[in-house]
């Protein structure tokens, strides 16, 4: 059982981490990483099996790949906090010559990083490209992806899209943050994506939705249910309708703080909002 208490105060200390790391470089993704803080505070604290310690190859345990590489704050965050690395190196986000870039990247050796992930579209290809590896070792662990909604607006993801379901690719768990805004405004009034699940269904894949995309028992409930619609010969998504800027009142519902920092008074706001529960870096 999950402890819903213990994760949502995870959830409230990953929320201080985004806004003081970006606070204090003036610069970053606050609106998406703040929407997406219960997902992958349930992913990494609940959902997937994980191995202790890290290693590239990933044998024998769950993979996640974060395909929207701009909301590094929250990734950062819950690897430190789930002990790939020191909490206290969050302090360095988007410094130079260091490991926590603003876009997540391979070359420094970043524990919890398997690939650089920033350039939008891509990350469906490697899930699927990791899946594939995962059955011809005969490992039988899951492929967790995390995408964008406008991201998918990219032609790459539908190509990758359909070879996944043609290839029965059903050790994947492709998860859409389905919250209609990306840098330039609503998803719908820069290019509308239409009925994402029909979409998704009509490439044959199997599509389940989270309509309370920030409620940690709703995100528990729907993961263990995509977990059980795996090796039944399709790929899984999972439409996670979360709200941009989650957790910051003034944040929400607008696209405006997807890349904008915020300031002293903001930042005390925002703290304000989201007490200290596990200690800040």
């Amino acid at each position: 059982m999950a402890n819903i208490q213990q994760l949502q105060d995870f959830t409230t200390q990953t929320r201080r981490d985004i806004l003081r790391m970006v606070h204090a470089v003036n610069s970053g993704h606050p609106g998406g990483s703040l929407g997406c803080a219960e997902f992958l505070t349930v992913l990494y604290q609940h959902v997937m099996k994980r191995n202790p310690g890290f290693s590239m190859d990933g044998m024998d345990e769950d993979l996640f790949f974060l395909s929207n590489g701009h909301i590094s704050p929250i990734f950062y965050s819950v690897l430190a906090r789930s002990g790939y690395f020191p909490v206290s190196e969050l302090a360095t986000f988007r410094k130079l010559n260091t490991r926590l870039q603003g876009h997540p990247t391979t070359h420094e050796g970043l524990p919890g990083v398997r690939i650089a992930s920033g350039s939008l579209g891509q990350g469906m290809s490697v899930a699927i490209g990791a899946a594939q590896a995962k059955k011809l070792n005969g490992d039988n662990h899951l492929i967790y992806s995390l995408h964008g909604d406008g991201e998918l607006q990219e032609g790459q993801n539908w190509e990758a899209i359909m070879y996944a379901s043609a290839k029965k690719v059903d050790n994947l768990i492709a998860t859409v943050d389905y919250n209609g805004q990306q840098i330039d405004g609503a998803t719908n009034d820069v290019l509308s994506l239409g009925n994402l699940k029909a979409k998704f269904e009509a490439f044959d894949w199997d599509v389940l939705e989270i309509t309370e995309g920030n409620n940690i028992e709703a995100i528990v409930a729907g993961m263990n249910e995509a977990k059980s619609r795996t090796g039944k010969g399709k790929p899984v998504c999972v439409l996670l309708h979360t709200v941009m800027g989650h957790g910051v009142d003034f944040m929400m519902y607008t696209h405006a703080w997807h890349g904008k920092a915020p300031n002293d008074e903001q930042l005390a706001n925002g703290l304000g909002q989201n007490k200290e529960t596990l200690g800040d870096y």
